[in-house]
C-alpha cells in the first residue's frame, strides 16, 4: 500500500503532462491548418478570377 501511495503523485503528474502536450499539439495542428487556409485564400485573391483581361 505504501508503494501505491508513493507512485500516485508522479503518475498524476504524468497524466497532466500528457494532457498538456496533447492540447499543445492539437492547438498547433489547428493553427497550421488555419494558416494554410488563409494562405490559400490570399493566393486565390491574387490570381485572376475568370481569366478575362482586367
Amino acid at each position: 500500500m505504501d508503494v501505491l501511495a508513493a507512485l500516485l503523485p508522479p503518475a498524476g503528474l504524468l497524466v497532466l503532462f500528457l494532457l498538456l502536450m496533447r492540447s499543445i499539439l492539437h492547438a498547433d495542428r489547428r493553427e497550421r491548418a488555419a494558416a494554410a487556409r488563409a494562405r490559400a485564400e490570399h493566393e486565390q485573391e491574387k490570381a485572376p478570377h475568370d481569366g478575362a483581361p482586367s
